[in-house]
């Protein structure tokens, strides 16, 4: 198949994140089996218009807000000078390419998690409303009938209130990479790490809340942050006003050996993120057996999360700061919730993702070159992966 995959960013992105690792690992697979696959995604100041990685032709056009017309304007040349695609990805990262007014193609929605709670963390009031009518109202009419993927059963849940019936949503979830081997234990001295972006709706601040409140008590308690973004120095800022600076490292961006190494040596990791589509990081820390404390209600993190065996769910910061304070005394529970967490990652692989992928696309471009519509009915139940 020629496939197109619409991304608001690629892995070379300065706030790339999970949705990039999703979105490329799926690219690179589909690629490997063979099918011709393009990622149109944001360009950033300094990168190339285009390139190609592990088989995938990736083209970069638009800023921020551009590039979802950047994108469909350029989807439109190629099927005009290369021939149509057999099936376009459209992510919608709180807002879709609206690429179905721009091509013929079977299209299928990827949404990743809804953005209620996000809109107003991130933009002001009128841009909070105005972009939550577009994801809630407007997306999910000009989408009605076409398929649908979530990466957790909660996602799924969310489209149903939106109006997009569950039948037409398949589930395929993240994979897990094989951890690489980093040679470490875990750390001699109480150690807590965060990993992800830095931005607003991560909420990494409570964490440093989390190392203060626990200071007198844990005078050796550090918390490590593998990530960057634009709210790093908020996070730094934070650290400084509740008196932890000294404890809190904030490591950026950093190479796969160097991330695994940490996820290996922490004793917990903390998620307090207002809402993720699935949680990459907790079963990326869990495959090093690091058991995750997180929040209820926040989306996929309830499935990456079972909680009570692999990690926590809390309610609030008190919950958190006393689940923390009493996990860094009890070696036995960290071991037990650790060990449990590595097995329920494993029963996520990258392999499983793009095999669920490739099936489904398949299934879509078929039925469009028998002569059916993209938009007949579909029920994708059977490519549910959990």
């Amino acid at each position: 198949m020629r496939i197109a995959f619409l991304n608001w960013r690629d892995s070379t992105h300065p706030e790339g994140g999970g949705a990039e690792k999703y979105a490329e690992t799926v690219c690179a697979g589909l690629a490997a089996r063979g099918h011709e696959v393009t990622l149109l995604c944001a360009r950033p100041p300094g990168s190339a218009e285009a390139s190609e990685r592990d088989g995938v032709r990736i083209l970069r056009q638009g800023g921020r807000i551009g590039v979802y017309a950047a994108s469909v304007r350029r989807l439109r040349r190629l099927e005009r000078t290369e021939g149509p695609f057999d099936v376009v990805v459209d992510t919608q990262n709180g807002l879709p390419f609206w690429s179905v007014a721009a091509t013929r193609t079977p299209v299928v929605v990827l949404v990743h998690h809804v953005h209620r709670e996000q809109w107003p963390i991130v933009f002001g009031r009128a841009t909070a409303r105005l972009g939550w009518w577009l994801e809630s109202v407007l997306a999910p009419r000009v989408y009605a009938k076409r398929p649908y993927v979530a990466v957790s059963t909660q996602t799924r849940e969310e489209l149903a209130t939106l109006g997009v019936d569950p039948p037409r949503v398949a589930i395929i979830h993240n994979g897990t990479d094989v951890p690489l081997a980093a040679g470490v234990g875990k750390s001699a001295e109480p150690r807590i790490v965060v990993l992800g972006r830095l931005v607003p709706h991560k909420r990494v601040e409570h964490a440093v809340d989390v190392v203060a409140r626990l200071a007198a008590e844990e005078p050796t308690l550090r918390l490590r942050i593998v990530g960057d973004g634009w709210w790093r120095e908020r996070v730094a800022e934070h650290a400084r006003e509740v008196g932890v600076a000294d404890r809190v490292d904030i490591l950026g961006f950093v190479d796969e050996e160097t991330k695994h190494t940490e996820l290996a040596m922490a004793w917990l990791a903390l998620a307090p993120s207002v809402k993720e589509g699935w949680g990459l990081c907790v079963v990326e820390a869990a495959s090093h057996a690091t058991p995750t404390i997180a929040y209820h209600g926040t989306g996929g993190l309830s499935e990456s999360i079972v909680d009570g065996e692999s990690g926590l769910l809390v309610d609030d910061l008190d919950a958190m700061t006393s689940q923390v304070r009493a996990l860094l005394h009890d070696a036995q529970a960290r071991a037990r919730l650790g060990a449990a967490a590595r097995v329920h990652a494993a029963n996520y692989t990258w392999n499983g993702t793009i095999m669920a992928w490739e099936r489904l696309l398949t299934t879509v471009a078929a039925a469009k070159a028998s002569g059916g519509s993209d938009e007949d009915e579909t029920d994708l139940g059977s490519t549910d992966r959990t």
